[in-house]
Parts: structure tokens; C-alpha cells; sequence
């Protein structure tokens, strides 16, 4: 293979724009309908064609979402939901329901079609019938192994795209369809609107003891026996183009800004050390280390090597939180960097300077300017002007991050 692609979740205008600027060959975005993320801002129709027209202006494909499994109510609305997505030029439409694949052929004969993870792909019977229905891509269930996934890759046309998700949440349910959240607070996973409450600690009570909670796990805080462990395969890039992968998908629309801006750069960057030499790649360890600065639960391979044997974690449902944003860079000239402050910090701090597609540059703050120019002890007011001096130019967007004391 000689490409592969970093595909990126934009929840909103600004984690699209964080992607674009951080390496993403790719975007995958959605509206207030049919999309499994119901929670972020996601897209209008006028923002849809601004962020196309973006990505587009930089050689960045968007993947627009429908892949919920609507109800009858829902497919009259179908129709302007296609013409809409075709008007504003999207590269393809991501889809769950066989239905709605019909109906995209039906409505937009030429639109690419890229087959979701909702739908439970794991075999090349399956495959080959969706790219015999139309489909141009299929995203295969989060539960095949690498083996599972080359034998489909080579029992498929090499027409069709193979698309994995190699980093981020990972689900209890089989391939994110799942029921729980529907039963237990009437929130339908299914419909994008899922409370995660795998999540949620448990605890065991017996019938006939009511009020008297025992742990199923040895903890007076019971157990979080459904919370699976995050997915991170950075390490392999190797082993999943080895096995057919094409495109690599980062999960997280419904995560921040710098969660995306940090993980798309290292997979960027990841991917683009594997092409220096594939036969022989090994991730320098700083690259590998950028995936645990952002918000994160502990790491596991999910599936790829085999049935995980350590991929839930049982003692909490947190995140782990290594890394703070607290300036994103303006401008930069004359030995000046100019700055927009996010979170508080200090004249002394220490930081880290993001920029894409290059090692983070720590530098030690030891002095600093409001807008005005005098000297200043703390940035402490929400988006305030300020800035401080450096021998090294940084990009505008530039991330200024800080070690959690």
C-alpha cells in the first residue's frame, strides 16, 4: 500500500477545524439527523457547505454521517437529507440501514457510500455484498482480529475500502449496538443518544436482602465490571496495512477540540514515519507519548490481536487527565509570540508548543505581556491578549499545553 488515511472526528466547526489544520486526509461530520452523535453541536446545512468547501480548499475529503437506523416517521425526511449532502459536495455518505443505502442510490446515483460499523461487518461474504449493493467502503465491526480482516481483504475487490477504528472509546456492545442505555434511562445508543451507562459503577443485591449491596468486585466502591479500556493502536500502524486497512479512524465527536488536534497529529505523524521505511517501523516513543496528553481511559489493542483479555477496567469509569490547553497561538513574528489565553497559568511555567506535524518544544515562560505591552505575573482572564518572547516561530494555531500538577 502506498496510502493510507487519517480520518478524523469533527464534532462541531471547531474540531473540524482542528483536524484540518493537524493532518487529517479526511473528516467524518454530522447533522441533527440521522447521525449516531446527537450530542455534539454538529452541522447546518450552511455550515455543512462552509466546512466542505474548507476541507476541499485543503485537499480534505468529508464523510457526512446517516448512520442511525431510522424509524418510519423519520425516512420522509430522508430525501432532502441526500440532496442537501450532494449539494454541498460531500465525498460520501456514511450509512448503517440497507434501506437507506437504497434510497441513496435512488436519490443520488453518484455519491459514495461508505457502509458503518453499526451494521456488524465481519466476514467477506458480508463485504462483498455491500460492495455488490453499491458500496465503496465498508467499516468492519470493532470485534475482528487482524487475521479476520486480511482474510476479508483478500476475499474482497480491491475496489472496496477497508476502514477500522484504530484509537479512541470502545463499547461493551457488539460493533456499538447496544440496548442498556434504552432500557435503564430510555435514551436510545441506536439513535445517537446513547448516557453510557457501561460506564456506570454496579453493585450485586440479592432478592430477598433488599438494601444489602454486595461488590462483585473486592471494593467498597463495587465494580465497573461493563467500562472498557480506550483503543489505541499507534504502535501498529505496520500490522494494520499489513492486513488491508486503508483508512484509520479516530472515534471522538463528541470529544474536544484537543483531544482532536492531538491524536489526529500523532497518527499523522505516525503514519508518515511508517511510509519512511515500512518494513522496518517502530514509532519514536515521543510520538507514542502524545496520545497519553489528552483525556484518556486506559489503553487497550480492542480486538486486533485476539479476544482482549485485559481490555475492561473495573476500579473506576474516569478519565486520565495528564495535559491542560492554556494558550492557542495568534501570530508570531519579530521574536514575539502572540497568544490567546484558555486556562489559567503563570510567568515560570514551563509548557509545551503544538504545532503540527512537529515535536512538541518545551519552553519555560519567564516572562510574559498583556495586550499592551507590561509585564504580567498570570494569565487569568478567559481569552485575554498576551504574549512572550521565543527564538523559535510557531504557526498560528499552535497549542500551549501544561502538565497537570
Amino acid at each position: 500500500m502506498n496510502k493510507l488515511e487519517v480520518l478524523a472526528p469533527a464534532g462541531d466547526y471547531e474540531r473540524l477545524t482542528a483536524a484540518l489544520n493537524y493532518g487529517a486526509d479526511a473528516v467524518y461530520l454530522g447533522r441533527k439527523q440521522f447521525g449516531m452523535r446527537a450530542s455534539p453541536m454538529n452541522f447546518e446545512f450552511e455550515e455543512l457547505v462552509k466546512a466542505v468547501e474548507e476541507a476541499h480548499a485543503k485537499g480534505v475529503k468529508v464523510y457526512l454521517t446517516c448512520n442511525t437506523l431510522p424509524r418510519n416517521n423519520e425516512i420522509q425526511f430522508f430525501e432532502r437529507f441526500v440532496r442537501e449532502a450532494v449539494e454541498a459536495k460531500v465525498d460520501a455518505l456514511i450509512v448503517a440501514d440497507i434501506g437507506l443505502l437504497m434510497l441513496i442510490k435512488k436519490y443520488a446515483p453518484d455519491m459514495e457510500i461508505h457502509i458503518s460499523t453499526q451494521t456488524g461487518i465481519v466476514n467477506y461474504v458480508t463485504a462483498r455484498e455491500l460492495y455488490n449493493m453499491g458500496a465503496k467502503r465498508v467499516v468492519l465491526a470493532r470485534e475482528l482480529c487482524l487475521d479476520e480482516i486480511a482474510e476479508i481483504r483478500a476475499k474482497t475487490s480491491p475496489e472496496l475500502d477497508i476502514e477500522c477504528f484504530v484509537h479512541g472509546a470502545m463499547c461493551v456492545s457488539f460493533s456499538g449496538r447496544c440496548l442498556l442505555s434504552q432500557y435503564l434511562v430510555n435514551r436510545d445508543a441506536n439513535r445517537g443518544e446513547c448516557a453510557q451507562p457501561c460506564r456506570w459503577g454496579y453493585h450485586l443485591m440479592e432478592e430477598k436482602r433488599p438494601g444489602e449491596y454486595y461488590p462483585i468486585y473486592e471494593d467498597e466502591k463495587g465494580t465497573y465490571i461493563l467500562n472498557a479500556k480506550d483503543m489505541c493502536m499507534i504502535e501498529h500502524i505496520d500490522k494494520l496495512a499489513e492486513a488491508g486497512v486503508y483508512s484509520l479512524k479516530i472515534e471522538g465527536r463528541a470529544k474536544s477540540a484537543y483531544y482532536v488536534t492531538v491524536v489526529t497529529n500523532a497518527y499523522r505523524m505516525a503514519v508518515d514515519e511508517y511510509f519512511k521505511d515500512p518494513y522496518n517501523f517502530k514509532l519514536p516513543d515521543w510520538i507514542r507519548d502524545e496520545v497519553y496528553k489528552v483525556s484518556h481511559r486506559q489503553y487497550s489493542n480492542g480486538f486486533f490481536f485476539g479476544t482482549p483479555e485485559n481490555s475492561q477496567y473495573y476500579e473506576n469509569s474516569g478519565y486520565i487527565r495528564n495535559y491542560d490547553v492554556v494558550a492557542v497561538v495568534d501570530e508570531c513574528h519579530d521574536g514575539i509570540v502572540y497568544c490567546t489565553q484558555r486556562n489559567r497559568f503563570f510567568s515560570g511555567d514551563t509548557v509545551e508548543l503544538l504545532s503540527p506535524s512537529k515535536k512538541p518544544v518545551e519552553l519555560k515562560l519567564t516572562e510574559m505581556f498583556d495586550e499592551n505591552g507590561e509585564q504580567i505575573e498570570v494569565a487569568n482572564h478567559a481569552m485575554m491578549k498576551f504574549s512572550f518572547k521565543s527564538d523559535v516561530d510557531f504557526p498560528a494555531g499552535t497549542v500551549i499545553r501544561k502538565a497537570v500538577e
